[in-house]
């Protein structure tokens, strides 16, 4: 399996989830200052809100992905261990 390199050399992860994918976030997500529209510590999205991934970037300190996630009224960027995958059926495909 080829898998990414980064410029250090590191394996790159994939990540778990995909593009258009619905998850849900497990914990209060809390602007950290990341956000200009945003008062810091401000609540972007709570524990149990539906959200759709909209891009996915990676954090190469990390060697994590990052997943920019479409909530109610604004885009989030979390990492995995923020986020779970949305059950099937739990929204209609339609909803927004």
């Amino acid at each position: 399996m080829n898998t990414p390199t980064t410029l250090t050399g590191m394996d790159t992860r994939e990540p778990a989830y995909a593009w258009g994918q619905r998850v849900i976030a497990i914990d209060d997500l809390v602007n950290d200052g990341s956000h200009p529209e945003r008062a810091e510590d401000a609540l972007m999205a709570a524990r149990g809100d539906v959200g759709e991934i909209v891009n996915i970037g990676h954090a190469q300190g990390l060697n994590e992905p990052v997943y920019l996630v479409q909530f109610a009224d604004c885009v989030v960027g979390c990492l995995e261990i923020e986020l779970v995958p949305a059950p099937l059926g739990l929204l209609s495909e339609t909803d927004a």
